[in-house]
Protein backbone atom coordinates (compact mmCIF):
# COMPACT_ATOMS: atom_id res chain seq x y z
CA UNK A 1 0.00 0.00 0.00
CA UNK A 2 1.53 3.49 -0.81
CA UNK A 3 1.67 6.30 1.19
CA UNK A 4 1.32 9.78 0.52
CA UNK A 5 4.62 12.16 0.31
CA UNK A 6 3.42 15.19 1.47
CA UNK A 7 1.77 14.57 4.97
CA UNK A 8 -1.84 16.14 5.34
CA UNK A 9 -2.41 18.79 7.61
CA UNK A 10 -5.19 17.45 9.18
CA UNK A 11 -6.54 13.50 9.06
CA UNK A 12 -10.46 13.21 10.48
CA UNK A 13 -11.64 9.57 11.43
CA UNK A 14 -15.42 9.33 10.89
CA UNK A 15 -17.19 11.30 8.75
CA UNK A 16 -20.72 12.01 10.53
CA UNK A 17 -22.40 14.66 12.65
CA UNK A 18 -18.54 16.00 13.79
CA UNK A 19 -16.04 14.67 11.21
CA UNK A 20 -18.26 16.40 8.41
CA UNK A 21 -18.01 19.76 10.84
CA UNK A 22 -14.53 19.52 11.52
CA UNK A 23 -13.36 19.06 7.79
CA UNK A 24 -15.50 22.09 6.63
CA UNK A 25 -14.06 24.80 8.72
CA UNK A 26 -10.76 23.22 7.97
CA UNK A 27 -10.80 22.99 3.92
CA UNK A 28 -12.74 26.49 3.79
CA UNK A 29 -9.28 28.19 6.06
CA UNK A 30 -6.85 26.29 3.63
CA UNK A 31 -6.04 23.31 5.21
CA UNK A 32 -5.19 20.02 3.64
CA UNK A 33 -7.33 17.60 4.69
CA UNK A 34 -7.88 14.07 4.77
CA UNK A 35 -11.96 12.70 5.61
CA UNK A 36 -11.86 8.81 5.73
CA UNK A 37 -15.07 7.00 7.13
CA UNK A 38 -15.82 3.00 6.50
CA UNK A 39 -18.93 3.86 5.07
CA UNK A 40 -20.47 6.90 2.71
CA UNK A 41 -22.07 9.67 5.26
CA UNK A 42 -24.81 10.77 5.58
CA UNK A 43 -26.38 7.12 5.94
CA UNK A 44 -28.60 5.11 8.19
CA UNK A 45 -25.91 2.81 10.18
CA UNK A 46 -24.88 4.87 13.18
CA UNK A 47 -26.22 8.30 15.20
CA UNK A 48 -26.95 10.65 12.92
CA UNK A 49 -30.42 9.65 10.69
CA UNK A 50 -34.27 9.93 11.06
CA UNK A 51 -35.16 12.67 9.81
CA UNK A 52 -34.89 15.15 12.28
CA UNK A 53 -32.76 15.91 15.93
CA UNK A 54 -33.53 18.62 18.40
CA UNK A 55 -31.77 21.62 18.58
CA UNK A 56 -32.39 23.74 21.73
CA UNK A 57 -30.70 27.20 23.56
CA UNK A 58 -31.27 26.43 27.09
CA UNK A 59 -28.67 23.63 28.03
CA UNK A 60 -29.64 21.86 31.26
CA UNK A 61 -26.70 19.38 30.51
CA UNK A 62 -24.50 22.54 31.12
CA UNK A 63 -23.59 26.33 30.78
CA UNK A 64 -20.33 25.09 28.94
CA UNK A 65 -22.93 24.13 25.29
CA UNK A 66 -24.60 26.96 25.08
CA UNK A 67 -21.87 28.74 23.29
CA UNK A 68 -21.86 25.97 20.98
CA UNK A 69 -25.53 24.95 20.10
CA UNK A 70 -25.46 29.33 19.40
CA UNK A 71 -22.81 28.64 17.28
CA UNK A 72 -24.20 26.41 15.16
CA UNK A 73 -27.38 27.95 14.54
CA UNK A 74 -25.54 30.23 12.92
CA UNK A 75 -23.28 28.23 10.75
CA UNK A 76 -26.34 26.23 9.46
CA UNK A 77 -27.80 29.50 8.92
CA UNK A 78 -25.01 30.47 6.92
CA UNK A 79 -24.66 26.61 5.45
CA UNK A 80 -28.80 26.85 3.98
CA UNK A 81 -27.73 30.11 2.30
CA UNK A 82 -24.54 28.51 0.98
CA UNK A 83 -26.44 25.88 -0.76
CA UNK A 84 -29.74 25.97 -0.91
CA UNK A 85 -30.96 23.28 1.44
CA UNK A 86 -32.84 23.90 4.24
CA UNK A 87 -31.38 22.74 7.65
CA UNK A 88 -32.39 24.17 10.56
CA UNK A 89 -36.39 24.82 11.70
CA UNK A 90 -37.21 27.01 14.87
CA UNK A 91 -40.16 25.29 15.77
CA UNK A 92 -39.99 26.32 19.48
CA UNK A 93 -39.64 23.60 21.71
CA UNK A 94 -41.39 22.80 24.84
CA UNK A 95 -39.15 20.88 28.18
CA UNK A 96 -42.24 19.43 30.26
CA UNK A 97 -42.32 17.98 33.37
CA UNK A 98 -43.84 17.99 37.01
CA UNK A 99 -44.26 21.08 39.27
CA UNK A 100 -42.36 19.18 41.81
CA UNK A 101 -39.97 17.00 39.25
CA UNK A 102 -36.22 16.98 39.91
CA UNK A 103 -36.12 14.36 36.96
CA UNK A 104 -32.36 13.73 36.00
CA UNK A 105 -31.90 13.80 32.37
CA UNK A 106 -28.81 13.21 30.03
CA UNK A 107 -27.13 12.42 33.72
CA UNK A 108 -28.21 15.60 34.84
CA UNK A 109 -30.38 16.16 37.66
CA UNK A 110 -33.03 18.70 38.60
CA UNK A 111 -33.22 18.90 34.32
CA UNK A 112 -35.98 21.41 33.66
CA UNK A 113 -34.88 23.75 36.21
CA UNK A 114 -31.32 23.45 35.40
CA UNK A 115 -33.11 24.44 31.76
CA UNK A 116 -34.69 27.23 32.98
CA UNK A 117 -31.71 28.74 34.94
CA UNK A 118 -29.60 28.29 31.56
CA UNK A 119 -31.65 30.63 30.23
CA UNK A 120 -31.76 33.23 32.38
CA UNK A 121 -28.45 33.09 32.62
CA UNK A 122 -27.44 33.50 29.05
CA UNK A 123 -30.31 35.82 28.31
CA UNK A 124 -31.87 33.31 26.08
CA UNK A 125 -35.52 34.41 25.08
CA UNK A 126 -38.55 31.91 26.77
CA UNK A 127 -41.30 31.41 28.76
CA UNK A 128 -42.54 29.29 31.74
CA UNK A 129 -46.39 28.14 31.00
CA UNK A 130 -48.62 26.48 33.30
CA UNK A 131 -50.96 23.55 32.30
CA UNK A 132 -53.59 25.83 31.16
CA UNK A 133 -51.55 27.83 28.80
CA UNK A 134 -49.86 24.63 27.67
CA UNK A 135 -53.77 23.38 26.74
CA UNK A 136 -54.56 26.48 25.09
CA UNK A 137 -51.11 27.28 22.94
CA UNK A 138 -51.03 23.21 22.06
CA UNK A 139 -54.02 21.26 22.36
CA UNK A 140 -52.95 17.91 21.51
CA UNK A 141 -50.58 17.78 24.52
CA UNK A 142 -53.35 15.28 27.23
CA UNK A 143 -51.90 17.25 30.28
CA UNK A 144 -52.48 15.69 33.86
CA UNK A 145 -52.87 19.68 35.06
CA UNK A 146 -50.27 19.73 37.48
CA UNK A 147 -47.29 19.93 34.59
CA UNK A 148 -45.24 23.24 34.08
CA UNK A 149 -43.72 23.69 30.38
CA UNK A 150 -39.95 25.61 29.35
CA UNK A 151 -40.96 27.44 26.19
CA UNK A 152 -37.97 28.44 24.21
CA UNK A 153 -39.08 30.00 20.94
CA UNK A 154 -35.50 29.47 19.08
CA UNK A 155 -35.80 25.45 19.66
CA UNK A 156 -36.58 23.22 17.04
CA UNK A 157 -35.15 20.78 14.71
CA UNK A 158 -32.22 20.18 12.34
CA UNK A 159 -32.24 17.69 9.40
CA UNK A 160 -29.17 15.50 10.31
CA UNK A 161 -28.79 14.12 7.23
CA UNK A 162 -28.94 16.95 4.98
CA UNK A 163 -26.67 18.84 7.62
CA UNK A 164 -24.11 16.13 7.06
CA UNK A 165 -24.33 15.97 3.35
CA UNK A 166 -24.13 20.00 3.19
CA UNK A 167 -21.14 20.17 5.32
CA UNK A 168 -19.02 17.22 3.05
CA UNK A 169 -20.38 19.07 0.13
CA UNK A 170 -18.84 22.01 0.89
CA UNK A 171 -14.95 20.84 2.43
CA UNK A 172 -15.14 18.68 -0.84
CA UNK A 173 -15.57 22.06 -2.81
CA UNK A 174 -12.84 23.78 -0.54
CA UNK A 175 -10.24 21.10 -1.40
CA UNK A 176 -11.02 18.48 1.19
CA UNK A 177 -9.94 14.89 -0.01
CA UNK A 178 -13.06 12.30 1.39
CA UNK A 179 -12.68 8.96 0.90
CA UNK A 180 -15.51 6.77 2.33
CA UNK A 181 -15.89 2.77 2.46
CA UNK A 182 -12.28 3.01 4.06
CA UNK A 183 -11.73 0.89 7.51
CA UNK A 184 -8.66 2.62 9.21
CA UNK A 185 -6.90 -0.48 10.62
CA UNK A 186 -3.98 1.54 12.59
CA UNK A 187 -2.02 4.80 13.42
CA UNK A 188 1.80 4.57 13.75
CA UNK A 189 4.34 7.09 14.79
CA UNK A 190 6.45 8.81 12.09
CA UNK A 191 9.96 10.24 12.58
CA UNK A 192 9.17 13.17 11.56
CA UNK A 193 6.18 13.55 14.16
CA UNK A 194 3.49 12.97 11.88
CA UNK A 195 0.89 9.69 12.24
CA UNK A 196 0.57 7.33 9.72
CA UNK A 197 -2.47 5.79 8.69
CA UNK A 198 -3.16 2.20 7.59
CA UNK A 199 -6.29 1.91 6.52
CA UNK A 200 -7.43 -1.39 4.52
CA UNK A 201 -6.88 0.30 1.19
CA UNK A 202 -3.47 2.00 1.42
CA UNK A 203 -1.74 4.63 3.78
CA UNK A 204 -1.68 8.40 4.65
CA UNK A 205 0.36 10.49 6.24
CA UNK A 206 -0.85 13.71 8.70
CA UNK A 207 0.31 16.05 11.00
CA UNK A 208 -2.78 15.84 13.26
CA UNK A 209 -5.47 13.16 13.39
CA UNK A 210 -8.58 13.45 14.80
CA UNK A 211 -10.97 10.31 15.79
CA UNK A 212 -14.59 11.25 15.36
CA UNK A 213 -15.61 7.86 14.60
CA UNK A 214 -18.79 7.83 16.95
CA UNK A 215 -20.00 4.30 17.67
CA UNK A 216 -17.08 2.88 15.66
CA UNK A 217 -14.69 5.20 18.22
CA UNK A 218 -14.81 2.44 21.12
CA UNK A 219 -13.91 -0.41 18.63
CA UNK A 220 -11.27 2.03 16.92
CA UNK A 221 -9.26 2.62 20.60
CA UNK A 222 -9.34 -1.19 21.35
CA UNK A 223 -7.67 -1.80 18.36
CA UNK A 224 -4.55 0.92 18.63
CA UNK A 225 -2.24 -1.50 20.28
CA UNK A 226 -2.67 -2.56 24.30
CA UNK A 227 -1.66 0.78 25.89
CA UNK A 228 -4.42 2.56 24.07
CA UNK A 229 -6.66 0.37 24.39
CA UNK A 230 -6.29 -0.06 28.33
CA UNK A 231 -5.92 3.66 28.92
CA UNK A 232 -9.17 3.92 27.06
CA UNK A 233 -10.96 1.10 27.92
CA UNK A 234 -14.53 1.88 29.63
CA UNK A 235 -14.43 5.27 28.48
CA UNK A 236 -17.50 4.94 26.34
CA UNK A 237 -20.50 2.77 26.23
CA UNK A 238 -23.12 2.07 22.40
CA UNK A 239 -26.77 1.86 23.68
CA UNK A 240 -29.01 1.13 20.88
CA UNK A 241 -32.00 3.38 20.66
CA UNK A 242 -35.49 3.51 18.76
CA UNK A 243 -37.25 5.90 16.61
CA UNK A 244 -41.12 5.71 15.66
CA UNK A 245 -43.77 7.46 13.41
CA UNK A 246 -46.90 7.28 14.39
CA UNK A 247 -49.69 7.99 11.91
CA UNK A 248 -52.14 10.92 12.63
CA UNK A 249 -55.12 11.08 10.77
CA UNK A 250 -56.10 13.52 8.52
CA UNK A 251 -58.16 15.79 10.97
CA UNK A 252 -56.13 15.83 13.70
CA UNK A 253 -52.56 16.54 10.97
CA UNK A 254 -52.67 20.21 11.11
CA UNK A 255 -52.39 20.62 15.10
CA UNK A 256 -49.07 18.67 14.27
CA UNK A 257 -47.52 20.54 11.80
CA UNK A 258 -44.38 22.89 11.98
CA UNK A 259 -45.47 26.06 13.47
CA UNK A 260 -48.58 24.82 15.69
CA UNK A 261 -46.85 21.85 17.38
CA UNK A 262 -43.22 22.37 18.93
CA UNK A 263 -40.57 19.61 19.68
CA UNK A 264 -40.94 18.58 22.78
CA UNK A 265 -39.09 16.42 25.76
CA UNK A 266 -41.49 15.56 28.58
CA UNK A 267 -40.30 14.17 32.32
CA UNK A 268 -43.94 13.09 32.90
CA UNK A 269 -42.46 11.15 36.15
CA UNK A 270 -39.54 10.88 38.18
CA UNK A 271 -38.65 7.18 36.86
CA UNK A 272 -35.62 6.33 34.81
CA UNK A 273 -38.45 5.19 31.96
CA UNK A 274 -40.91 7.94 32.41
CA UNK A 275 -39.21 10.20 29.67
CA UNK A 276 -39.72 10.49 26.13
CA UNK A 277 -39.56 13.22 23.34
CA UNK A 278 -40.68 14.32 19.84
CA UNK A 279 -41.26 16.41 16.49
CA UNK A 280 -43.83 18.13 14.66
CA UNK A 281 -45.30 16.38 11.74
CA UNK A 282 -43.06 17.28 8.91
CA UNK A 283 -43.92 15.08 5.48
CA UNK A 284 -47.58 16.63 4.45
CA UNK A 285 -47.88 13.27 2.90
CA UNK A 286 -47.51 10.90 5.72
CA UNK A 287 -48.39 13.04 8.76
CA UNK A 288 -46.82 11.32 11.63
CA UNK A 289 -46.12 12.16 15.12
CA UNK A 290 -41.99 10.89 15.83
CA UNK A 291 -41.59 9.74 19.21
CA UNK A 292 -38.39 8.42 21.11
CA UNK A 293 -37.19 7.50 24.08
CA UNK A 294 -33.97 6.05 25.95
CA UNK A 295 -32.28 3.01 27.19
CA UNK A 296 -29.15 2.63 28.97
CA UNK A 297 -29.68 -0.97 30.07
CA UNK A 298 -27.79 -2.98 26.81
CA UNK A 299 -24.80 -1.45 25.51
CA UNK A 300 -24.15 -2.98 22.23
CA UNK A 301 -21.71 -2.45 19.50
CA UNK A 302 -22.02 -1.00 15.62
CA UNK A 303 -21.43 -4.81 14.77
CA UNK A 304 -24.14 -6.20 16.62
CA UNK A 305 -26.82 -3.54 16.92
CA UNK A 306 -30.02 -4.86 16.20
CA UNK A 307 -31.42 -2.79 13.10
CA UNK A 308 -34.57 -4.15 12.75
CA UNK A 309 -36.82 -2.45 15.26
CA UNK A 310 -40.10 -4.58 15.55
CA UNK A 311 -43.68 -4.19 15.87
CA UNK A 312 -43.89 -5.06 19.22
CA UNK A 313 -41.29 -1.97 20.34
CA UNK A 314 -43.22 0.28 18.89
CA UNK A 315 -47.08 -0.85 20.20
CA UNK A 316 -45.34 -1.19 23.32
CA UNK A 317 -43.62 2.59 22.91
CA UNK A 318 -47.10 4.00 21.76
CA UNK A 319 -49.08 2.39 24.47
CA UNK A 320 -46.35 3.25 27.65
CA UNK A 321 -46.23 7.38 26.21
CA UNK A 322 -47.98 8.24 23.37
CA UNK A 323 -51.72 6.63 23.78
CA UNK A 324 -52.53 8.99 26.65
CA UNK A 325 -50.49 11.81 25.93
CA UNK A 326 -51.33 12.03 22.34
CA UNK A 327 -54.35 10.35 21.51
CA UNK A 328 -54.93 11.28 18.14
CA UNK A 329 -51.80 10.11 17.59
CA UNK A 330 -52.71 5.90 16.06
CA UNK A 331 -51.02 2.65 17.23
CA UNK A 332 -50.20 2.24 13.55
CA UNK A 333 -46.00 2.91 13.04
CA UNK A 334 -45.65 3.76 10.02
CA UNK A 335 -41.74 3.46 10.00
CA UNK A 336 -39.44 2.59 13.26
CA UNK A 337 -35.40 3.40 12.68
CA UNK A 338 -32.67 1.95 15.08
CA UNK A 339 -29.94 4.33 15.74
CA UNK A 340 -26.91 4.21 18.43
CA UNK A 341 -26.02 6.85 21.12
CA UNK A 342 -22.12 6.64 22.25
CA UNK A 343 -22.33 7.73 25.80
CA UNK A 344 -19.49 8.72 28.18
CA UNK A 345 -19.31 7.90 32.05
CA UNK A 346 -20.54 11.58 33.54
CA UNK A 347 -22.75 12.02 29.75
CA UNK A 348 -20.42 14.98 28.30
CA UNK A 349 -18.58 15.37 25.63
CA UNK A 350 -15.08 14.38 25.21
CA UNK A 351 -12.36 15.93 23.53
CA UNK A 352 -8.82 15.33 24.44
CA UNK A 353 -5.39 14.09 23.37
CA UNK A 354 -5.54 10.36 22.88
CA UNK A 355 -2.16 9.94 25.02
CA UNK A 356 0.97 7.75 24.04
CA UNK A 357 2.99 11.22 22.65
CA UNK A 358 0.97 11.35 19.26
CA UNK A 359 -0.34 14.03 17.34
CA UNK A 360 -4.21 12.21 17.97
CA UNK A 361 -7.29 13.94 19.25
CA UNK A 362 -9.95 11.64 20.46
CA UNK A 363 -13.51 13.78 19.55
CA UNK A 364 -16.79 12.25 20.55
CA UNK A 365 -19.76 14.76 20.91
CA UNK A 366 -22.40 11.91 22.10
CA UNK A 367 -24.50 11.15 25.07
CA UNK A 368 -27.61 11.43 22.96
CA UNK A 369 -27.45 15.09 23.06
CA UNK A 370 -24.73 15.73 20.37
CA UNK A 371 -26.30 17.03 16.72
CA UNK A 372 -27.48 20.29 17.92
CA UNK A 373 -23.72 20.77 19.39
CA UNK A 374 -21.93 19.38 16.10
CA UNK A 375 -21.56 22.47 13.82
CA UNK A 376 -19.93 24.49 16.83
CA UNK A 377 -17.93 21.74 18.39
CA UNK A 378 -16.25 20.85 15.11
CA UNK A 379 -15.48 24.20 13.97
CA UNK A 380 -13.90 24.89 17.53
CA UNK A 381 -11.59 21.54 16.81
CA UNK A 382 -10.97 22.63 13.67
CA UNK A 383 -10.02 26.29 15.22
CA UNK A 384 -8.19 24.69 18.06
CA UNK A 385 -5.94 22.49 15.26
CA UNK A 386 -4.88 25.11 13.06
CA UNK A 387 -3.86 27.13 16.21
CA UNK A 388 -6.29 29.98 16.14
CA UNK A 389 -7.26 29.95 19.49
CA UNK A 390 -11.12 28.56 20.92
CA UNK A 391 -8.96 26.71 23.71
CA UNK A 392 -11.81 27.89 26.55
CA UNK A 393 -15.00 26.24 24.38
CA UNK A 394 -13.07 23.10 24.55
CA UNK A 395 -11.90 22.98 28.12
CA UNK A 396 -14.34 21.84 29.96
CA UNK A 397 -14.73 18.41 27.48
CA UNK A 398 -11.20 17.66 28.53
CA UNK A 399 -11.27 13.70 29.67
CA UNK A 400 -11.71 13.32 33.62
CA UNK A 401 -10.39 10.20 34.90
CA UNK A 402 -12.93 7.44 36.22
CA UNK A 403 -13.14 6.93 39.60
CA UNK A 404 -11.74 3.56 40.51
CA UNK A 405 -14.79 1.46 40.61
CA UNK A 406 -16.64 2.66 37.47
CA UNK A 407 -13.22 2.13 35.12
CA UNK A 408 -14.44 -1.16 33.78
CA UNK A 409 -17.71 0.30 33.07
CA UNK A 410 -18.71 3.61 31.78
CA UNK A 411 -22.55 3.28 32.11
CA UNK A 412 -23.27 1.17 34.68
CA UNK A 413 -24.45 4.10 36.56
CA UNK A 414 -25.29 6.38 33.84
CA UNK A 415 -27.01 8.87 35.49
CA UNK A 416 -24.69 9.51 38.20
Amino acid sequence: MSTNDEPYDVAVVGLGALGSAIVRPLAERGARVLGLDRHAPPHDLGSSHGESRITRLAIGEGDAYVPLVRRSHAIWRALERQTGVPLYEATGGLVLGGERSRRTHHGKPDFLQRTIGSAQRHGIAHELLDAREIRRRFPPFALRGDEIGYWEPEAGLVRPEQAIRAQLAVARASGAHLRTGETVLALEPHGDGSVLLATDQRRYRARQVVLSAGAWLPGLLQGLGRDIGAAWAGEFAVYRQAMHWFALPPDAAPAFAPGRFPVFIWMYGDGEEDYFYGFPSVDPQQPALKVATEQYLAPTTPDALQREVGAGEAAAMHASRVAHRFPQAGPQALRSRACMYTVTRDRDFVVDRLGDGLPVWVASACSGHGFKHSAGLGEAIALKLLDVGTGALLASFERRPAPLAQAASPAAAPNR
